[in-house]
């Protein structure tokens, strides 16, 4: 539900289809990853108390019963908890059905916060926060200038569930290109392993014009995928997944050639048999990269 779009476009995670929009912050302050279009044309700024308290009411009259809520844009938690407690709470006075509260969060964000300031967001009503872990492989996260090594997104995601917020985490497959796809598979898994992620969500890397990662592989400096190659890395990725409580996996992203649904480690052999499935039926097709001259699937 997008309340909000008057400064560029509105990125949700897709089990945030049902919830209001809420954007107290525009773009993303970080917005330097090599691979990620989604606010390269918008200016970052945080919104000021009047523009959020405005929409707050606005929202209040054309949505009361709204149950969920989620705060945009790119990484909300770069707020102090000074200025996300108030809104919190005014969001809660203003929706009085409203159940749960989700955001992005950007790994420096989650890191420039105590446990404790975590907890009192958690209190607040902070039921879910997306991180992007896109890796776990140093080499990788620094190529695409993620701005954290695997050490301190494991911090990070372990930070989110010491708090006791659902941690929903994301990897995307390709993104070590044909170089380091080995180890990005098997050093992803060892990062999901560590973090224990409540949810965890693997996506397709999708090269957008306009992104260096897209630059990067017109000049044959970055080798994609082919689809056989990205099923080949899913299943040395699940394979190697070892977590001891239960973790929902999905990758059903719409940049997914494999839709998979399940708990792992409870589900985990039956997703493997699904991969390996298409693998079988892929291993003919080649080593074509997979991305035309638009960039699209």
């Amino acid at each position: 539900m997008f309340f909000d779009n008057a400064e560029g476009m509105v990125f949700r995670p897709p089990s945030e289809a049902k919830s209001l929009i809420l954007r107290i912050t525009i773009g993303c302050s970080h917005n330097a990853c090599s691979f990620c279009a989604m606010y390269r044309g918008v200016k970052f700024r945080v919104r000021s108390q009047q523009e959020i308290a405005s929409l707050i009411e606005t929202a209040s009259r054309y949505y009361p019963d709204t149950r969920r809520i989620f705060l945009a844009d790119g990484n909300a938690l770069v707020l102090s908890n000074d200025r996300l407690l108030p809104i919190m709470q005014k969001l809660h006075a203003a929706f009085p059905k409203l159940a749960r509260i989700t955001c992005y969060g950007g790994p420096k964000d989650i890191l420039n916060k105590s446990v404790e300031e975590l907890a009192q967001l958690k209190t607040a009503g902070l039921q879910i926060i997306y991180l992007g872990i896109e890796s776990g492989d140093d080499e990788t996260l620094s190529y695409v200038n993620k701005g954290v090594s695997a050490a301190e997104m494991i911090e990070a995601g372990q930070k989110v569930l010491a708090a006791g917020i659902k941690l929903s985490a994301m990897l995307i497959l390709g993104l070590g290109g044909r170089e380091r796809s080995r180890q990005h598979a098997l050093n992803s898994a060892r990062v999901v392993n560590a973090i224990n992620p409540t949810m965890l969500s693997a996506l397709t890397l999708m090269l957008h014009h306009d992104t260096p990662l897209r630059a990067a592989a017109d000049r044959g400096e970055f080798q994609p995928l082919s689809a056989y190659e990205l099923m080949l890395e899913l299943k040395t990725m699940l394979a190697a997944i070892d977590v001891s409580e239960p973790c929902i996996f999905r990758s059903n992203h719409v940049s997914n050639l494999l839709p998979l649904a399940g708990t792992l480690p409870k589900d985990k052999e039956a997703l493997l048999s699904d991969v390996s499935e298409l693998i079988d039926y892929l291993k003919d097709k080649g080593r074509t990269p997979l991305y035309n001259d638009t960039g699209d699937f």
